[in-house]
């Protein structure tokens, strides 16, 4: 989507700064590394990145919304341990089908809120079959303050696009990543695996989904020793990462060049 934007800068004979979310470089990025300034990266480690542009990548902490930075101090609104699961607003099929009967078998011995995001179609449904389980709920498409609701999470479920593992690390929730196998070019993995290598996540391989998945719940909920440890490679992963810091750092870069 930034293409348009790209070819405009390029037209109007603008200064070109490139940002790289993810941890493989897009296609549309590497196409114009030649022409751009710096490409501002979250990582020095970024795949299929040329040997020979290595001198324009500028590491800076991953981009968020202002707001964001604030809501890290909210006190959370309930004591149940509150599961998010973000499969965007289309739905992910595989949290929808296979995850539901997963958690009401762990409701029966602890005390969980379940906060969904899904395709409109399958609000009614999962909504009713929570309550008839009697598993307070919060099933949703899209919201404007989704923000908030990632910061009265405890734990999320979700794939690995950039921006909800960035604003997940910044709000220091812990999360269990299910990278899209059909991500072009596996930057989903790879975006993963970034936090996994920090161990501020867990990954689970699609193919295994419901046994892997099963399995870590139970262990964060029986036992919070794993949990707290991530909670707290999160919280040391982002201790510099404020608003001001990071818009500085790019000033900066950008008014050396």
């Amino acid at each position: 989507m930034s293409l348009p934007l790209i070819l405009a800068a390029r037209v109007l004979k603008l200064e070109l700064y490139l940002l790289e979310p993810n941890h493989v470089l897009g296609r549309a990025n590497k196409f114009f590394l030649k022409s751009c300034t710096k490409i501002f990266c979250y990582s020095k480690k970024i795949k299929n990145f040329p040997d020979k542009y290595q001198d324009k990548k500028i590491v800076i902490n991953p981009l968020v919304k202002e707001k964001i930075y604030y809501l890290k101090s909210q006190k959370k609104i309930t004591d149940k341990f509150t599961i998010l699961v973000v499969g965007g607003s289309q739905g992910a099929k595989i949290f929808d089908n296979k995850l539901k009967n997963i958690i009401v078998n762990l409701s029966k011995k602890n005390s969980i809120k379940i906060v969904q995001q899904t395709n409109k179609k399958n609000i009614s449904y999962l909504a009713n079959f929570y309550k008839e389980n009697n598993i307070e709920n919060k099933i949703f498409s899209f919201t404007q303050n989704f923000e908030k609701i990632i910061s009265q999470s405890d734990l999320c479920i979700t794939r690995a696009g950039a921006s909800t593992l960035a604003e997940l690390s910044v709000l220091n929730v812990p999360f269990i990543t299910v990278p899209l196998p059909t991500a072009k070019d596996n930057h989903q993995y790879e975006n993963a695996y970034f936090f996994k290598n920090k161990d501020c996540c867990w990954m689970v391989d699609q193919k295994n989904f419901e046994e892997q998945i099963q399995e870590i719940l139970k262990s964060i909920l029986d036992k919070k020793g794993d949990y707290l440890n991530k909670k707290e490679n999160l919280k040391k992963l982002n201790y510099q990462n404020t608003w001001i810091n990071v818009n500085q750092k790019i000033l900066e870069i950008i008014n050396e060049n």
